[in-house]
């Protein structure tokens, strides 16, 4: 019999290209995050996190003349994942096909031999969009993913990219919806999408409404990401991750170089405890965060929670979210 609940680790953004490639490949086994926050990883029976990068040592920038931002990290990354206990990543990002298909191939293939499983990105649509099973102590989470943007990253029927979903336009596709709809492969289900603008500490209405549809459909839980600052929770709905690791640089008002990992602690009917560690995202290195800048955390997750109706906890050395306290539902 499988255990009644199971804890599951969330992270959001995790850049590892870049500056943090610079320092891999200058030092291989440098620690990439502290002791506290890996062992509060450890803890918990399952690990996802959203990689906002490929990992390949080939490729060409992606042709678009509009786009800032290009990460690659180094192979050695997927095995200092798996260092961390990492045991699935979304690529259903804005940056899995930064260095185009040959490079996110290379990623599939890195993070299969380190033994991290991947959902959200593939090497055609069917691939992009399957959905993955983890388990567990024989626990089993289903885990889907989609990313809202860009449109030109989405895979097709023969060409590598990502699970791409016009969430902007009108409700979930057919495909996500049904990933969401408990089955009997899975226990509970996890949907991690990448949804919306950069900076915004609240989510907008569409994504709201995208949650409260996949909710309906039956996800257990709805894991976000993109905003790079960590969002309120509602209900089963944890609006945005925030980040994890980077060299991003630091907005004063925003304050992007605070995060969260998230503990949450759930059974087939959804989360029942959602604990959130604070965290300080100094530059290429993560680290809990401490007295004024633990304070800081926990008053902008309460601030931000408190938008969407829900109430947060100070338990110590964690934030505790009362995921009861607020339904997930489109405004109005």
């Amino acid at each position: 019999m499988p255990p009644a609940t199971i804890t599951l680790a969330l992270a959001g953004d995790t850049m590892l290209g870049r500056s943090v490639a610079d320092r891999l490949r200058q030092d291989p086994a440098i620690a990439l995050v502290d002791g506290g926050v890996a062992e509060a990883a450890a803890g918990a029976d399952l690990f996802v996190l959203n990689l906002e990068c490929c990992i390949s040592e080939r490729g060409e920038r992606f042709p678009d003349p509009r786009k800032p931002f290009f990460f690659r990290a180094l192979p050695v990354a997927a095995e200092r994942l798996a260092e961390l206990g990492v045991d699935a990543v979304t690529l259903a990002n804005n940056h899995a096909l930064d260095y185009g298909p040959v490079a996110l191939l290379d990623t599939l293939e890195l993070l299969r031999a380190a033994g991290i499983a991947m959902v959200g990105a593939g090497a055609d649509e069917r691939g992009a969009r399957a959905p993955i099973v983890l388990e567990s102590r024989g626990f089993r989470l289903r885990v889907a993913a989609a990313s809202d943007h860009p449109r030109e990253y989405a895979a097709g029927a023969d060409r590598p990219g990502v699970a791409f979903a016009d969430l902007r336009q009108g409700d979930p596709p057919d495909w996500l919806l049904a990933a969401a709809r408990p089955d009997r492969d899975a226990d509970a289900v996890l949907i991690t999408p990448h949804w919306g603008p950069n900076m915004r500490t609240e989510p907008l209405p569409y994504i709201r409404a995208a949650s409260a549809e996949l909710v309906r459909a039956g996800a257990t839980v709805v894991a976000g990401h993109s905003a790079h600052v960590f969002q309120g929770v509602a209900g089963r709905v944890l609006f945005d991750l925030g980040d994890f690791l980077d060299d991003y640089a630091v907005n004063a008002e925003l304050r992007n170089d605070l995060g969260l990992l998230w503990l949450v602690t759930l059974d087939g009917g959804g989360p029942t405890r959602v604990e959130a560690l604070p965290l300080v995202l100094d530059f290429c290195h993560t680290r809990l965060a401490r007295g004024s800048e633990r304070q800081l955390v926990g008053r902008l997750l309460r601030e931000r929670c408190a938008a969407l109706g829900t109430e947060v906890r100070d338990e110590g050395d964690r934030l505790v979210v009362d995921a009861s306290s607020a339904p997930a539902r489109a405004p109005g």
